[in-house]
């Protein structure tokens, strides 16, 4: 009989990796709390129209990446592909703007998209993003990005370029959308595949193809830049005096647009050249008109997302597996020393300290050499002769130091004890 798998484009974060997604996710919590950014849970899966509405039916994401049923009450559901469309939702649903002034908000969990698997991608992968609503302030667009730096290099990362750019209003990127199908029109036999189909669909998304041909026919095609109005030139000079007061280096490309309808003024991308070709670890910009295309008041709002996957690669790379944080690892053999290691396993365990105790049952050698394997800092030892005398035996696994206590005293001695561990940890 064959065994079941996973299902292709998923993957199980086994042990031995999940240091990694923890230590991510508590640098999150510690500085979108300090930037007074509030979490905020959605469900898994929205009613497929507010995808179509909200990041727009002639996205790749929406026009064919999406997964999408119907219920049993004939609905048509959507697994999320993105988060932020969830998160206006239950801003509008529970009158948030209501309560006046600025919505910071952060959100982190699976997504799922039907791509082409690959390292750093999946189809159901994981994302932490922000969502400032209810300012249009230049201040936000910045903040939102040093946000981001202040997470990443919070972890440990360097070498990080943050791509820059302004797509207008929706008046500049429809005169911009205009003047680019009137450029790439008559190249459209030379185009690739993709792009030939995004010609009139979503042009704009051609300017990421990384089709060779295509990128030389994009040489000489028009410039958002050149499409902006006066306004939005100013906020886009403005932001970039932000950034560059707060010393955040940045490139301003041109070229870069993001694949979401729902975009406008601010993109950005912040990159890797550690990641290879799939260089982008965080992405966003200004949405303003998203709110009330999905049935809520006129209001300004700035977000990102980081795919978890990709950065997990990164630290992966730059980080050598942690070792175990284990405080003791107890072995037993007898039938009355393994029930006193169960009692003493958890008794240490309700004073605060981590303790695995080994099940096995087999010769002590072999668990002597489990303990060594273990990450811990002492290795507790019940035989025969301690289960008579209500002994155990405490060796330190670093210098091989061993004495002999009783069981009372050890779990009498904690202070001491936490004390000791600690230092040897560091």
């Amino acid at each position: 009989m064959s065994t079941v798998q996973a299902i292709r484009g998923t993957r199980d974060i086994l042990p031995e990796e999940v240091g990694y997604w923890q230590q991510v996710e508590a640098v999150a919590r510690a500085v979108l709390g300090r930037a007074a950014y509030q979490e905020i849970r959605t469900p898994t899966f929205e009613q497929t129209e507010l995808f179509e509405r909200g990041v727009g039916e002639a996205t790749d994401i929406v026009s064919k990446e999406m997964y999408t049923f119907r219920d049993r009450g004939d609905r048509s559901l959507t697994l999320r592909p993105e988060g932020t469309a969830g998160v206006v939702r239950a801003y509008i649903e529970h009158h948030l703007h209501a309560q006046g002034g600025v919505q910071r908000l952060w959100y982190l969990g699976p997504m799922f998209r039907y791509e082409r698997p690959q390292a750093g991608r999946q189809r159901q992968f994981h994302q932490v993003g922000v969502e400032v609503l209810g300012s249009a302030d230049p201040r936000a667009d910045a903040e939102v990005i040093a946000v981001a730096t202040d997470l990443l290099t919070g972890l440990g990362l360097k070498d990080l370029r943050l791509e820059f750019n302004s797509i207008g209003d929706r008046s500049d990127r429809q005169q911009y959308r205009e003047a680019l199908i009137a450029y790439l029109t008559p190249y459209k036999a030379d185009l690739d595949a993709d792009s030939q189909d995004r010609l009139t669909r979503n042009p704009l998304r051609i300017l990421d193809s990384k089709d060779q041909k295509t990128q030389a026919i994009l040489q000489e095609a028009p410039s958002i830049l050149d499409f902006l109005s006066p306004d939005s030139q100013g906020r886009f000079e403005q932001v970039q005096q932000l950034l560059t007061d707060l010393g955040i280096p940045f490139n301003v490309n041109s070229r870069l647009v993001r694949g979401l309808d729902y975009y406008t003024h601010t993109v950005f991308e912040i990159q890797s050249d550690d990641l290879g070709s799939q260089a982008t670890v965080c992405a966003g910009g200004r949405y303003d008109g998203l709110v009330s295309e999905l049935g809520g008041p006129e209001t300004s709002a700035v977000g990102w997302a980081i795919g978890l996957e990709r950065l997990i690669l990164l630290l992966q790379q730059l980080q050598p597996p942690k070792p175990a944080n284990l405080d003791f690892y107890l072995v037993s053999r007898g039938d009355r020393a393994e029930a006193q290691s169960m009692k003493l396993a958890q008794s240490l365990r309700q004073t605060g300290f981590s303790v695995e105790l080994d099940l096995s049952g087999s010769a002590f050698g072999k668990q002597f050499k489990r303990a060594d394997r273990s990450g811990a800092v002492a290795c507790l030892i019940l035989g025969d002769a301690e289960a008579e005398s209500e002994t155990v035996q405490l060796k330190w696994l670093a210098s091989g130091a061993q004495e002999s206590l009783s069981q009372k005293d050890l779990l009498s001695q904690t202070e001491q004890l936490r004390k000791q561990i600690t230092a040897l940890k560091k």
